[in-house]
């Protein structure tokens, strides 16, 4: 049985309540008011309850047509929605992107990015996942992210990549830990004698830990499986370690950090080249292209930012 109540219906009502009278929601939707007021009349016999009050001259919504009111506003709205996202399929345009990023990539870059993506594809879903190293690769290679950013170590055989932007890492220590006081470049041997928060990949359920630890300079180690825990231990003193420049530089310049140099590294740091990963049988629509170019621009404006060096 078809349901009488027509989105015509609901449209004029939700008009009449912006314009503020039925003439006026009329003279909008280019409608005699005699159409309106019976399209008004039908609805409340169709769905049985009283919408409007008509004892003054301008008819006002009871209680009942305020809740009607809201739920008339939540169907408009998933119909435009609905008509959105056939419109972008009749041009090519995904339902969805998923995007699985490095713990590397700037979180600033990320929220410009999807703040930007909203306003370019509102019909479009975004789906956005934070991994560490080869588990990026694992979520694009499975199909569960469509899009992966990653760096060298992390990216699985077979995939497909396109560079996007280096990542300085620097190594840190807090302002009251010993090694803050050091001043030139510091062996190995010396760093030995203190902790090392090393940033390692979770152990699937076999016991493989993926990408063995990258830069590990002391034998003392503390591994952790995300950056922020990192960043909070060593802030808290109790170890050194490389954070990304972009997420080191806010404390860096408060003096919460001191940027040390070991022997080992270069003098600017190491650097870490991000790329977008992503499977060769993979057909790109608009959005995710879009998304592609987007990529490689915050990223490399957010990591961009010169070195902190130290006086020697």
């Amino acid at each position: 049985m078809l349901d009488p109540v027509t989105l015509d219906q609901l449209r004029m009502m939700v008009a009449v309540v912006d314009e503020g009278s039925f003439s006026a929601a009329a003279r909008k939707l280019q409608r005699v008011q005699s159409a309106v007021s019976t399209a008004m009349a039908n609805l409340e016999d169709q769905l049985g309850v009283p919408i409007w009050d008509r004892s003054s001259r301008i008819a006002t919504l009871t209680p009942q047509g305020e809740a009607v009111l809201a739920a008339a506003r939540r169907v408009l709205a998933e119909v435009d929605g609905l008509r959105r996202l056939t419109a972008g399929m009749v041009i090519g345009l995904e339902p969805s992107v998923s995007l699985c990023l490095d713990s590397l990539f700037p979180q600033a870059a990320l929220v410009d990015l999807c703040r930007a993506f909203v306003r370019q594809f509102p019909a479009v879903d975004l789906r956005i996942d934070v991994q560490t190293l080869s588990a990026v690769s694992a979520r694009v290679l499975d199909g569960t992210a469509t899009l992966g950013v990653v760096g060298p170590p992390g990216i699985a055989p077979g995939l497909e990549r396109r560079s996007l932007a280096p990542i300085r890492l620097v190594a840190v220590v807090a302002a009251r830990h010993p090694l803050a006081a050091h001043r030139g470049r510091i062996s190995a041997a010396q760093l030995a004698e203190h902790v090392q928060i090393v940033l390692s990949e979770r152990l699937d359920g076999d016991g493989n830990s993926g990408v063995p630890d990258q830069a590990v300079l002391s034998p003392r180690t503390w591994r952790v499986a995300d950056l922020h825990t990192k960043r909070a231990l060593v802030r808290a003193g109790l170890g050194w370690g490389n954070l990304p420049e972009h997420l080191a530089r806010g404390d860096l310049a408060r003096k919460r950090l001191v940027a040390i140099q070991p022997e080992a590294w270069n003098e600017g740091g190491q650097v870490v080249y991000l790329s977008a990963v992503y499977r060769s049988d993979a057909t790109f629509g608009p959005a995710h292209r879009w998304v592609l170019e987007q990529l490689s621009t915050l990223c490399l404006r957010d990591a961009s930012a010169p070195p902190r060096r130290r006086a020697s």
